[in-house]
């Protein structure tokens, strides 16, 4: 048992690795926290979206966004589209689950606006909804998938595929590079550099 909390460890650190040899990765959660910050600062918003763990992660980076990260500041406009379930379950048993963020979408986004999807697969095809509906508003769309990104993978504006194709290993390394982009976004919005 303990060779395999070592071999998980071992694991996720691989995973990691691979992040920080990625360049082009890298520089995608830098051009993303760049594009979501002047989105707030113009006082746009921020919507999230997953399913399971992916919609823990979703209402994760949200509230560090609608709370605070890293040091005491203004709120920030973020909301996981998740976190009503009278509106989902309504929703899910009315129309579809596969509805259920494309008419939050509709409802809350608005043109220049940002959308990020979290999803282990990318094949989620309420994800794939959501994104098309926010594609027509005119909203900004990011993907935080695995390796191969899915079905998502060539919808999305800004896709931030995660070296991986275990699910742990994927969500692991998905709240790091959300925490990376809160605390990227909170810089650059409340810490501009010093001239």
């Amino acid at each position: 048992m303990i060779m395999n909390i070592e071999n998980y460890i071992i694991e996720s650190i691989e995973v990691k690795k691979r992040m920080l040899e990625d360049r082009h990765l890298i520089e995608i959660i830098e051009m993303v926290s760049a594009k979501a910050a002047g989105i707030l600062v113009n006082q746009g918003r921020i919507l999230l979206c997953g399913n399971g763990g992916s919609a823990a992660d979703a209402q994760h980076i949200a509230a560090e966004l609608s709370g605070r990260f890293a040091f005491d500041r203004e709120p920030l406009d973020a909301e996981a589209l998740h976190v009503n379930t009278s509106y989902l379950t309504a929703v899910a048993n009315d129309y579809s689950y596969d509805v259920v963020y494309s008419r939050l979408v509709k409802a809350k986004g608005r043109q220049g606006d940002m959308l990020i999807v979290i999803s282990t697969s990318g094949n989620s095809l309420n994800l794939v909804h959501a994104i098309n509906a926010a594609k027509e508003i005119g909203m900004v769309t990011v993907g935080m998938t695995g390796a191969g990104g899915g079905k998502i993978k060539n919808l999305v504006d800004f896709l931030i595929n995660i070296p991986s194709d275990k699910t742990p290993r994927i969500q692991e390394a998905h709240i790091m590079a959300g925490h990376i982009f809160c605390q990227l976004v909170e810089e650059i919005i409340f810490k501009p550099a010093k001239d």
